[in-house]
């Protein structure tokens, strides 16, 4: 009786060997797309934010990986107000196998998530791979990469006599004032109502106004009160008061409680408008909105450091594969972020920074030649979430849903209600508060 039990015993644990065999994915970087697992079956949901091309270029990419795993089934889930709903849809559960990780504390990736590797060894052959990095293991593939500056219309910015792009400060606003006195275009189009595109100038805080790859994770969540006026046109004053000026000075939209994203992009193609802040993800999106195309430029923001402009650059939305779908959708989900990575060409027709560290730049970039793209430096160790501790105790939110802030700078700025000296104060204030509250040093 013994022996069978013994017998019993030991062909579970055959069982159970086998199936924790089984369940070991293969390595991301070994795996060869169109060659590896092509017989594979299964059905993939990608949750997306990228509405306008649900119906024409994600079928595109859809028929061209099925084109190599005719057994997956991929299908396109998109949210329009993808910042806010996919947190609820993550945290629901109700989300689907892949989906673009939003803002999200660091420390709950795994709960969420499969990595894809070690950053160090991924980090040979991608850009940005670090950007949702938890313990040294990346759990997000970025879908394209993106330089932080601003789209403008060339033609506009002809019409107003401005001949060399501006580079401080000063000199955009002298441009936006150049553009509202020889045009009949807004100068600058704060895309307001939208709200989150207004968390777009939290992007230029890093290496875009201190030259510095490390300013965002490790230098201002230990430096006494950052919003601080340095007097030279850099560092995080200068971001805002550019906008808060450009408010004040009215050289934005005349009602900017009803600026439309979706009806933007036609206007700027049209010479509607001068200029916009965001990321160059948005540019091929201007350029496809209307016959003028060729009137669409992309430049650095306009801060210089010690004689130098810099442009911070990192991941657009990034690919995260859920933990609680099969091995087989794991599988085929790892095999679409390669492809899409890799083969795809999004990042390249979306103007995008190329992950794959062998892509070719986009034409865009062509007025950022001699300006260095910095990504953001990962926090100490140790440090981790001490960007997102303070952003959450001090409500700011930095790069992380703090659209709120950036809109009271255009209300106060264009209504006259507060002084921005006033805005940055309280940003101090709230800061150090917070820094004190979680015990961070704070270097005089």
């Amino acid at each position: 009786m013994k022996k069978i039990l013994s017998l019993a015993l030991c062909l579970l644990l055959l069982v159970a060997f086998a199936m924790t065999a089984s369940a070991e994915l293969p390595n991301f970087l070994d795996l060869k797309v169109g060659e590896d697992y092509t017989d594979i079956t299964a059905d993939i949901t990608v949750l997306n934010h990228r509405t306008d091309l649900k119906d024409t270029k994600f079928p595109e990419y859809i028929a061209a990986f099925k084109e190599l795993y005719p057994n997956v089934t991929v299908t396109i889930d998109t949210i329009t107000d993808y910042a806010e709903d996919s947190l609820t849809r993550l945290t629901g559960g109700n989300w689907g196998d892949i989906m673009m990780i939003p803002a999200l504390d660091k420390d709950e990736l795994p709960n969420f998530f499969i990595p894809y590797g070690e950053v160090d060894t991924l980090s040979e052959k991608y850009n940005f791979i670090d950007a949702w990095m938890w313990d040294g293991l990346a759990y997000g593939m970025p879908s394209t990469g993106n330089a932080q500056g601003i789209v403008y219309n060339k033609k506009v910015f002809e019409q107003a006599g401005i001949t060399e792009l501006p580079k401080t400060p000063d000199e955009f606003i002298a441009a936006l004032k150049a553009i509202k006195e020889n045009t009949d275009a807004i100068p600058l189009y704060t895309n307001y109502a939208a709200g989150w595109t207004m968390g777009a100038w939290d992007a230029y805080l890093g290496a875009s106004a201190n030259g510095n790859g490390e300013y965002l994770n490790q230098v201002i969540i230990h430096e006494k009160d950052p919003f601080s006026d340095r007097g030279d046109g850099t560092g995080p004053y200068a971001v805002y008061k550019i906008l808060y000026d450009a408010a004040a000075e009215k050289l934005i939209e005349d009602d900017y409680t009803t600026t439309d994203w979706e009806g933007c992009k036609g206007m700027i193609n049209q010479g509607q408008i001068g200029c916009m802040v965001l990321g160059s993800w948005a540019f091929s999106q201007m350029v496809e909105a209307g016959p003028n195309g060729d009137d669409i430029g992309y430049m650095s923001f306009p801060i210089t450091v010690d004689g130098k402009q810099y442009a911070s650059g990192g991941a657009d939305y990034s690919f995260g594969i859920s933990k609680d779908i099969t091995e087989d959708e794991q599988i085929a989900s790892m095999l679409f972020v390669k492809w899409f990575t890799e083969q795809s060409g999004f990042a390249y027709s979306e103007g995008g920074v190329p992950i794959d560290k062998s892509g070719e730049y986009p034409a865009l970039y062509a007025a950022f030649d001699g300006i260095d793209i910095i990504p953001d430096t990962p926090a100490l160790a140790g440090e981790e979430t001490y960007l997102a501790d303070l952003n959450a105790e001090s409500e700011l939110r930095f790069n992380n849903g703090g659209d709120a802030k950036v809109q009271e700078i255009v209300e106060h700025g264009f209504n006259g209600t507060k002084s921005f000296d006033d805005i940055m104060a309280d940003w101090n204030a709230r800061w150090s508060d917070a820094q004190d509250y979680l015990g961070i040093e704070v270097n005089e």
